[in-house]
């Protein structure tokens, strides 16, 4: 008995450890119970797989397998989940499946989790098919889908295209009475929908979710509303806000940021601050989305200090500004003609530790080329070390605008050697730019490539 609860307790040290990311001291824990006479069970270990898996890789997930067999405990559902999610987690889809299937050769029956993981697995491949097939398992397996096999099908439907299978599986759910949709259902079903464009079926799903007793929420309602303004349905966005505002349902600063990005999309500035006012007045916090929003309006009207103030009340309010944050300042500096200002925050960009700054290193070459600074533009250009189409493209339409043809096709020559693709118009006007110049032979090696 107190061999029990001394396990119990030692779990219990372990578990905690694990969810701080201490793992050191959650295996510090198990070698001093073993010291005094305490061994682990299969819970301790379950416990320390999942962390591993969770916080560092799935390989040292796996690794806890042998101190398992080592110290004759047999891994179990449980176990193997956490390896699955571990490998879902990091994108290995593929060991995700030859897991699921160690499972069968070592004897261990999956349970309803085990599939949710799979067939997610299976959508994430592209592989809607064999996620069908699974789900449809189920029954030969003596197991019930639960809700989030449900919303997993729904959801890996619409992202592989299968929009109309989707909706077909939850009709024919709801006919045999095998599952009852949740408002997250709800939410999956309008999103998928309205980004497959079947704004009909949409609009009759948020009616049955109405009609269902389950009050829409900020998620429902702004995913509708960014669909109307995506299809340039601007008054039809501003309705559904406005039923959302005046039914008194929960509405949040991302509901309140999409429709002030609406109006500065359509230059309609004093109409989007009204909205940020609105929601200060209701009390509601300014996230970075929010944020980001307002740095783009003040950088459109040129008021770049107000822009620059933003940045740091960004960090006083515990936010960190992202990319897009600093790119849309960057391009503010430049479309205020501050080049020199421009280019040392293009500098302390480069410090910030991101992956790459491609957007920013783009607009600051294609702003330098509108001003008339091309020169200046090819020296950033030259020492970037990540360049994508759109980078090459910019470069050459600007080289084309000031006439600089065989400059112009030595940077085409190099995206195209690249394998990268360029539009045939971009290379009908270098083309006929090197000819006007009677550059012949460039013009044939640009042609040559296209061909």
């Amino acid at each position: 008995m107190v061999c029990k609860l001394s396990t119990k307790l030692m779990n219990i040290c372990v578990a905690s450890f694990c969810k701080l990311q201490q793992l050191e001291k959650a295996e510090s824990i198990i070698i001093d119970a073993i010291r005094l006479g305490t061994l682990p069970d299969v819970v301790t270990y379950n416990t320390l797989v999942s962390a591993y898996c969770h916080f560092v890789d799935l390989d040292s997930g796996y690794l806890i397998l042998n101190r398992m067999k080592e110290a004759k405990i047999h891994p179990n559902v449980i176990t193997y989940n956490s390896l699955l999610s571990g490998a879902s987690k990091h994108s290995l889809h593929s060991k995700c499946i030859e897991l699921f299937n160690e499972m069968g050769t070592m004897g261990i029956q999956p349970d309803v989790w085990s599939y949710n993981i799979l067939i997610q697995c299976y959508f994430r491949l592209g592989k809607p098919e064999e996620a069908n097939m699974i789900f449809h398992s189920f029954k030969s397996q003596n197991l019930s889908p639960c809700s989030t096999t449900f919303n997993t099908m729904f959801n890996g439907f619409f992202k592989t295209g299968y929009t109309h299978h989707a909706l077909s599986l939850f009709r024919s759910s709801q006919r045999n009475g095998i599952f009852t949709p949740e408002l997250l259902t709800y939410n999956i079903l309008i999103n998928g929908l309205c980004k497959s464009g079947w704004i009909r079926a949409a609009r009759m799903i948020l009616k049955e979710l109405k009609e269902s007793g389950f009050k829409p929420n900020a998620i429902t309602y702004t995913t509708i509303m960014k669909h109307c303004f995506k299809s340039r349905k601007f008054q039809e966005g501003i309705e559904v806000f406005n039923e959302m505002k005046n039914n008194g349902y929960t509405y949040d600063a991302f509901s309140y940021s999409t429709l002030s990005s609406a109006f500065a999309k359509k230059g309609r500035l004093e109409e989007a601050y009204r909205i940020f006012k609105l929601m200060t007045e209701k009390g509601i916090e300014k996230d970075l989305v929010s944020y980001n929003i307002l740095v783009n309006m003040y950088c459109i009207e040129g008021k770049i200090d107000k822009a620059n103030d933003l940045l740091s009340e960004i960090q006083e309010f515990g936010l960190q500004c992202d990319q897009y944050t600093h790119t849309t300042f960057l391009d503010g500096l430049c479309r205020s003609g501050e080049i020199d200002r421009a280019l040392d925050y293009l500098k302390y960009m480069d410090t910030l530790g991101f992956d790459s700054n491609l957007v920013a290193y783009n607009c600051m070459v294609d702003r330098l080329c509108k001003v008339g600074c091309s020169n200046d533009a090819l020296r950033i250009f030259e020492r970037m070390e990540v360049k994508d189409c759109i980078t090459y493209t910019s470069m050459v339409h600007n080289l084309c605008k000031e006439r600089k043809f065989l400059t112009a096709s030595k940077v085409l020559l190099a995206c195209l050697n690249r394998g990268m693709k360029v539009l045939r118009g971009t290379q009908r006007v270098v083309v006929k730019g090197l000819h006007s110049l009677g550059l012949y032979s460039e013009a044939r090696k640009v042609q040559y490539l296209f061909h």
